[in-house]
């Protein structure tokens, strides 16, 4: 097998490709890299790439032949050795993507936090989905999501619980990050298609299952509103789980009733997590 390093120099203000000052004109890979892993995956050797950059550059034709991709960033002085780990297996990669992996360099800006209509759509022939979502991650198994529960409805100063089974499916152990989101569909103001409310790392063996319960309280659908204040609105709230931002099997909702309510500094803003073997 082979492995190929590419990304970046870290410097500043031009004197490496990423730093302060060093600014890009497209997410390509720079220099010469693209001719490097075309040459190396034509010979049609199993090829691991492993990304060393400041920014996530589109690289679908690269991944696409790629046995596989290793987003490593700038890793910092104990990169090497983390690195090594996952790539000889001694360490279970179970990080997650903060930022969405473009498909072309001259395509769409892809971003997390959108409207609806910066995602795909029937009104563009140019699609803005990213090769790798925010949130994506994989490991050395697989899961699996069952039996979403959500209570119906609580008041716009209360809480609400969503729950989820998630299982390991794959035959070696393996850590989930259960992603929690969450959709104002009708609001007054524009509101992103979606956003992460809570997560939980999840350590599960071969075939074990676990029960994973959020506890999300009204203070974490706010938003600032029309007139520079931060509200919580009443109304219906979706709620999306999954292991990705792209990735979510069990859809519900819930309905939270009251008066809008004006917050302060003193606003709730964690999502506790239980996790519970089953």
């Amino acid at each position: 097998m082979a492995v190929v390093a590419l990304g970046d120099r870290a410097g500043l203000f031009g004197r490496g490709t990423s730093g302060e000052g060093c600014d890009a004109e497209t997410l390509a890979l720079p220099g010469r890299q693209r001719d490097l892993a075309d040459a190396v995956l034509a010979t049609g050797t199993p090829t691991v790439i492993v990304m060393l950059s400041g920014r996530p550059y589109a690289i679908e034709d690269v991944a696409d032949r790629a046995a596989a991709v290793v987003q490593a960033f700038f890793p910092g002085e104990e990169g090497a050795g983390a690195v090594a780990g996952v790539l000889t297996g001694r360490v279970e990669p179970s990080g997650r993507m903060p930022v969405s992996v473009p498909r072309r360099a001259s395509g769409p800006p892809v971003t997390y936090l959108r409207s609806k209509m910066d995602g795909p759509h029937d009104w563009s022939a140019v699609s803005p989905a990213p090769l790798f979502p925010f949130g994506h991650g994989l490991t050395w198994t697989r899961f699996a999501y069952t039996d979403l529960r959500v209570d119906e409805r609580a008041r716009t100063d209360g809480s609400v619980t969503v729950g989820a089974v998630v299982r390991n499916t794959g035959d070696r152990p393996g850590t989930e990050v259960v992603q929690l989101y969450l959709a104002d569909p009708v609001a007054s103001v524009v509101r992103p298609s979606r956003w992460l409310a809570g997560w939980a790392r999840v350590r599960l063996g071969p075939g074990e299952a676990a029960r994973v319960g959020f506890t999300v309280h009204a203070d974490r659908t706010s938003f600032t509103g029309a007139d520079l204040r931060r509200i919580v609105e009443p109304g219906a709230v979706e709620v999306m789980v999954g292991g990705s931002s792209e990735d979510l099997p069990l859809r519900g909702a819930f309905t939270l009733d009251g008066p809008v309510r004006v917050l302060g500094a003193d606003r709730v803003r964690t999502v506790p997590a239980e996790v519970t073997p089953l």
